[in-house]
């Protein structure tokens, strides 16, 4: 536990930094003029246009929410709409803080007023998790696809840094995996030694439900709504950054295409440091520049848009995880 706690310290403090550099190399090449540009552009930035976007990113959010649940009804549970909201709101909200603590969270706090048993959660969360990768290559596929020409040396550049950050996770991961072998080996000895079968029923059964909760996608009621989902999802996503173009006059004739790649350079971005920061203001402004828009206005927008989703998680976090206590503490006191 000391080793797991002290590793999520390290990897927060590492992507963290990380941020902080993007943050200087974006900013570097700017004068001071430019940078109060950038600060007077966002300070200006039409509010009939920001609200919106914020009602769009809530809305994907409570899609997601839908989807989840129908990943958790084929293991016999009916989460209220409400608590699996305001779960996946609190797991946002937790990924800002420390990398993967927010999937935790989430399953946790569904698990205690549901009385769903958080391992099942887990399982229905990685499979979400898988969803959610091969959707991220299909965008890439099409972005570089129809816009090669365009952002392919880019593309190339941040795949490169995807493919170490891979890398990286999947050196952590094979470390994981050899010492969960050695440490299961190790079980096995001393509970043919001194467990009781209790003990190894109950290990068993937290195994199994992990992987019954992964394996949900399989025997799910109705995959066509599963699969809109999921593509209304993106879609949103896609929508909130075309009308943020708005909010800057500068952006506003601006299309789907480049609103499609910058969605997919920004997921990049998500990726390569602790909750975005740098990584996807930088991502944007490149991004924008391949369409003629100059730095100053990219890295404006590029704040804009990042700024808005998470202070929109800041302020929604302890909102959803107090209603969340407050609602099921109702829901007991009734029964």
């Amino acid at each position: 536990m000391l080793t797991r706690n002290l590793s999520s310290i390290i990897k927060f403090i590492v992507f963290l930094s990380l941020g902080v550099f993007l943050i200087w190399i974006t900013t570097r090449s700017l004068s001071s003029k430019e940078l109060d540009e950038v600060k007077n552009l966002i300070i200006a930035a039409n509010p009939l246009v920001v609200l919106p976007c914020l009602v769009i990113v809530v809305l994907s959010h409570y899609i997601r929410a839908l989807r989840w649940k129908m990943l958790i009804t084929p293991l016999s549970y009916s989460p209220k709409n409400s608590n699996v909201f305001f779960a996946v709101i609190i797991g946002f909200f937790f990924n800002l803080l420390f990398p993967r603590l927010g999937e935790l969270m989430k399953c946790t706090m569904l698990g205690k007023h549901e009385k769903i048993p958080v391992n099942q959660l887990i399982g229905t969360m990685v499979a979400e998790r898988i969803v959610d990768v091969i959707c991220l290559i299909l965008v890439i596929s099409l972005t570089i696809a129809s816009q090669f020409h365009v952002v392919g040396t880019y593309a190339k550049e941040l795949w490169a840094t995807f493919l170490q950050k891979i890398s990286f996770d999947l050196r952590q991961l094979t470390f994981y995996i050899l010492s969960f072998l050695l440490l299961v080996v190790i079980l096995i000895w001393l509970f043919k030694k001194i467990a009781s079968k209790k003990l190894i029923e109950k290990i068993k059964t937290l195994l199994l439900g992990a992987t019954e909760g992964l394996m949900s996608i399989r025997h799910l009621k109705n995959k066509p709504l599963f699969f809109l989902y999921t593509f209304l999802i993106w879609l949103l996503y896609l929508s909130s950054i075309k009308i943020g173009f708005l909010a800057l006059s500068e952006l506003t004739n601006l299309g789907w295409i480049p609103s499609l790649t910058i969605l997919t350079f920004g997921s990049f971005a998500m990726i390569v440091t602790q909750g975005g920061i740098g990584a996807y203001q930088l991502a944007v402004q490149k991004t924008l520049g391949f369409y003629g828009i100059s730095q100053v206005v990219g890295l404006a927008f590029g704040w804009l848009i990042w700024s808005m989703q998470t202070v929109l998680l800041i302020i929604l976090g302890p909102i959803s995880m107090g209603l969340m206590s407050i609602s099921n503490n109702k829901k007991n006191r009734a029964t």
